[in-house]
């Protein structure tokens, strides 16, 4: 399995690059127009179909916006000086993970838990509760765990929430939802090796739609 990474730089003078970013609704808004970058007609979601995962992050240079996916994306579908794209192979990185292999991490994630029915009934608490705090670093840690990483130092710094509607069509396509996120990063120590490569390519948690769950790796020096 290849994975692909992809960094677009938006140009500060594309007025579509400009009404991407910023906002509840970039997600949603970044989320279309990364598929745009993938062929039309495939069955089920084409997020689903192409493995894309994304998100848009500040740099000391300006926003950028990574996506990874397991089909080659083709950067000429976007918008005519929409700004600079780099594609490159994960193929690298991911023959090199190793069990006991030190890396630095990133994720944005949308940290949740699903109350059971009594606890909803008692508190009148949602179906799904945004996790925040210490209970955000605990949710990672599990996540983390899950995928075959060690946690060994976490940073969990709150990051602006998104919207989107609960479905494409029909009554759920008008019930709006808040996607909370946090993002995550620091150092980790590989526990299975083959587990975290199935991990990042699935993504973690809840949100993929909105630019949440791509798990971003380096070798720790």
């Amino acid at each position: 399995m290849t994975l692909w990474l992809t960094r677009i730089v938006p140009s500060p003078s594309s007025r579509d690059a400009r009404r991407d970013l910023g906002g509840a609704d970039e997600g949603i808004r970044l989320h279309r127009r990364v598929l745009q970058m993938f062929p039309d007609g495939v069955e089920g979601p084409a997020r689903a179909a192409f493995g894309v995962l994304f998100r848009a992050e500040e740099t000391p240079r300006g926003p950028q916006i990574l996506l990874q996916s397991r089909t080659e994306p083709d950067p000429s579908r976007l918008p005519a000086a929409y700004g600079s794209v780099e594609t490159r192979s994960l193929d690298a990185l991911l023959s090199h993970l190793r069990k006991g292999m030190v890396v630095n991490y990133r994720c944005v994630a949308n940290p949740v838990r699903k109350p059971g029915e009594a606890s909803r009934k008692a508190y009148g608490l949602p179906p799904v509760v945004a996790l925040s705090g210490n209970a955000a670093v605990e949710w990672w840690e599990r996540q983390a765990r899950a995928g075959g990483l060690e946690p060994l130092h976490v940073n969990a710094d709150p990051f602006t929430a998104v919207r989107g509607n609960q479905g494409p069509q029909g009554p759920a396509a008008k019930r709006v939802i808040q996607q909370a996120r946090v993002r995550f990063d620091g150092a980790a120590r590989v526990l299975d090796a083959e587990l975290l490569r199935e991990r990042l390519a699935s993504g973690i948690g809840r949100g993929k739609a909105y630019g949440c769950g791509l798990l971003t790796l380096a070798p720790a020096r």
